[in-house]
């Protein structure tokens, strides 16, 4: 399910130059992690959203469409048809193209576009930057609601690029298979948590998710910093990639370099942290 192809990444430029285009529909993704006792709790950017958005950019609601309600587990993959569902009220099917910011560094863009991914759906990019970008630059911002017209969204699913509990644990220890953390350095190494458990999964390399991103500008850094930051964790090896965070967010930003970098085979495990460290018999090692 494929219209004209769209890099994996778009400046504000592009975006501002093509806002009136038939075929595309923009979406606000952002989310708000509340920090609560023991954790954090979601909120809904939709109100944000409401107040001030890119001209002409719809809301997409991560936190009730596209989570699996049957889950325990926060945002994570809902099942097929509930995405297809959601998907196309959106707007979002044949013959679309769909760009995707957020006000959080990227990191709930990249989980609906990893999500689009897995459904078969690659006529999307994230907006490089996101919301700040936007508003430092001047850039109009809307209140007027926006809405574009429903269609069908047929789901092409992709096996193995979202990963669970089960899989990380046959492959742990794997020559072959190489765990990113995108969590900061803290968190991977124990001295902080927002988990069950601190730590990391034993072996893992650390990439955190923040560390992609110019202070700034809030842009991605250039890909050849990129390259090195992933090289140095055993990323770009040749070697299947997992990566993982706290509940399978942050680690969709770096899924998403992992491709834009060219790496061959790359999975998001799902549960991450939430579900790992939460399970007294997984090992974590910290450190």
């Amino acid at each position: 399910m494929s219209a004209s192809p769209l890099p994996l990444l778009v400046d504000t430029n592009w975006l501002a130059a093509r806002l009136g285009d038939s075929d595309l529909r923009v979406f606000d993704c952002s989310v708000t992690l509340v920090p609560i006792s023991g954790g954090m709790r979601p909120q809904s950017g939709y109100a944000a959203w409401a107040a001030a958005h890119i001209p002409g950019s719809g809301y997409v609601d991560l936190i009730d469409d596209l989570a699996d309600r049957a889950s325990a587990l926060p945002f994570m993959m809902p099942p097929a048809a509930q995405c297809a569902a959601a998907l196309g009220r959106y707007g979002i099917g044949p013959g679309t193209r769909v760009v995707l910011y957020d006000s959080g560094g990227h990191m709930w863009a990249t989980r609906i576009w990893w999500m689009l991914r897995v459904l078969g759906f690659d006529a999307a990019a994230v907006l490089d930057g996101g919301l700040a970008k936007w508003r430092a630059e001047g850039r109009p911002l809307s209140t007027e609601p926006s809405r574009y017209p429903a269609t069908t969204f047929v789901p092409q699913l992709r096996p193995g690029l979202f990963v669970d509990k089960r899989h990380v644990q046959d492959t742990l220890g794997s020559a072959g298979v190489c765990l990113v953390n995108a969590l900061s350095a803290d968190e991977h190494a124990g001295r902080v948590s927002r988990t069950p458990r601190p730590g990391r999964i034993p072996g893992s390399g650390n990439v955190p998710a923040g560390s992609l991103v110019d202070p700034a500008t809030g842009a991605y850094l250039p890909l050849a910093e990129l390259r090195e930051k992933f090289r140095a964790a055993g990323a770009l090896d040749g070697c299947r990639v997992v990566t993982y965070c706290g509940g399978g967010i942050a680690a969709t930003s770096a899924a998403f370099t992992l491709v834009r970098l060219g790496a061959p085979e790359v999975a998001v495990y799902d549960g991450s942290l939430v579900e790992w460290s939460g399970d007294p018999s997984l090992p974590m090692e910290t450190g």
